[in-house]
């Protein structure tokens, strides 16, 4: 089926340009401090069509989910077919092909042999952490803590919030958090001299708490996402992992953004050489075209909810849990990557020239590069998520035609695999010319 036009104007009576609309509510928006967001009408591969045509590059793939593109021709057509046949049947009682598929896929792909579905990155880690501490339970073992590692960032839900750094985000609602241990996280970038040492002490640190008895430990392998496109070495987290199988505690791999070969490899623990207990998904799932979460458990930790005793059940479930649109798309998504492995591979060299020479500018701290994401800081007095310094690139690179959205002073990139390397450059020069001299 041909693609329909791209339109350029809306009828629907929108509110003026240059207005905030009278009934929508942004997320991580101050609406009485920030400019109003542009009306964007369409999609079309890397591309953003805002209305009067204007067209903006997603270089973030618009939160880090347009794996693909937009609008992607294939997914599209997936999603529509199955629409025809069955668009939502309820879970707890049916199962159903594309399911079925996708949890055979991501079996053979991860190396964890059970799937269960939610909605949304958070929902996907809730299911990992209830699932682990319950599993305990059922042995009944009474293993409570719980470690996760500084600058972490695993969702916005009540258990994805305690387990991520405390911070202004989570500050209103510091008296309903769990207490969590806290590790070291050992960021590194280009050139960084200390990185041995910091892994060191970071290895010392878990090898203290590990001497509680541990339920779970839970990390962004091979990169915090939110937390500042914090990267760490293969080689540490091999460290972790068998200091956490030696304490019989269970790893939890909370790849919502590293997976789907955001870092390079299908799944970040793959390239890092892990093999983690239980792995969250969502994001790049379904080529970002339908929200969904998936939570990947190896075939022991799912035996330990099998049983007479309907105690042993793990009772978690949402509405529209393994939604046939949503399996359909991310069947029609792995597709796409299995197609073209080099595409996300090979991702990491288109990126890297350009990021060499963006680092020699004055402005540019810290550069650092994994699979698809490429990140740098600004130099500032006051790091933090509320510096402006970032706003400011982010608003001048609009001018130029890219849209980014930095956290605080750290500057990314990371875009959609089809992004072409005219549009890649143009991303780099564009940056180049928005960084203060």
């Amino acid at each position: 089926m041909p693609r329909p036009a791209l339109p350029t104007t809306t009828d629907h009576g929108a509110p003026t340009p240059g207005r905030w609309h009278p009934h929508l509510w942004h997320p991580f928006t101050q609406e009485a401090t920030s400019p109003p967001p542009p009306l964007v009408l369409a999609g079309e591969g890397a591309e953003l069509v805002l209305e009067g045509g204007e067209r903006l590059i997603d270089a973030i793939s618009s939160w880090w989910v347009t794996l693909h593109g937009h609008a992607e021709a294939s997914i599209a057509a997936a999603v529509a077919d199955q629409a025809h046949r069955l668009e939502q049947v309820i879970f707890a009682n049916f199962r159903h092909p594309q399911a079925e598929r996708l949890g055979e896929r991501l079996a053979a792909l991860s190396g964890l042999e059970r799937l269960f579905f939610s909605d949304n990155g958070s929902t996907a880690v809730e299911v990992a952490l209830k699932t682990a501490w319950q599993w305990w339970r059922n042995r009944d073992s009474d293993r409570r803590q719980l470690i996760a590692f500084d600058g972490a960032y695993h969702g916005d839900t009540f258990g994805a919030m305690a387990l991520g750094a405390r911070s202004l985000f989570s500050a209103p609602f510091e008296p309903l958090l769990f207490e969590v241990a806290r590790c070291p996280w050992p960021a590194t970038w280009w050139d960084d001299g200390d990185c041995n040492e910091k892994e060191q002490q970071a290895l010392a640190r878990l090898d203290a708490l590990l001497e509680v008895p541990t339920a779970a430990v839970i990390l962004e392998p091979l990169l915090q996402g939110a937390g500042g496109m914090r990267m760490v070495r293969p080689a540490f987290l091999r460290g972790v992992q068998e200091r956490v199988s030696a304490a019989g505690a269970l790893l939890i791999a909370d790849e919502v953004l590293t997976g789907f070969g955001r870092c390079g490899h299908v799944f970040a623990s793959l390239g890092a050489g892990l093999k983690p207990d239980l792995m969250a998904l969502s994001k790049g799932l379904t080529g970002g075209f339908l929200p969904m979460g998936v939570t990947l458990a190896s075939e022991r930790i799912y035996q330990g909810f099998r049983g007479e005793d309907p105690r042993l059940t793990l009772f978690h479930g949402h509405s529209f849990t393994a939604n046939p649109l949503g399996c359909a798309a991310a069947n029609a998504s792995l597709d796409l990557l299995e197609q073209a492995p080099e595409r996300f591979a090979g991702f990491e060299e288109r990126h890297r020239p350009h990021l060499q020479r963006l680092a020699r500018h004055p402005a540019v701290r810290r550069p650092r590069l994994v699979g698809t994401v490429a990140a740098f800081d600004l130099p500032v007095d006051d790091p933090g998520y509320l510096n402006p310094r970032g706003r400011a690139i982010q608003a001048e690179l609009r001018r130029r035609g890219v849209f980014v959205r930095p956290l605080g002073e750290v500057i990314y990139l990371l875009p959609p695999l089809c992004i072409s390397d005219a549009q890649l450059q143009h991303c780099y020069e564009a940056l180049e010319a928005a960084l203060p001299q």
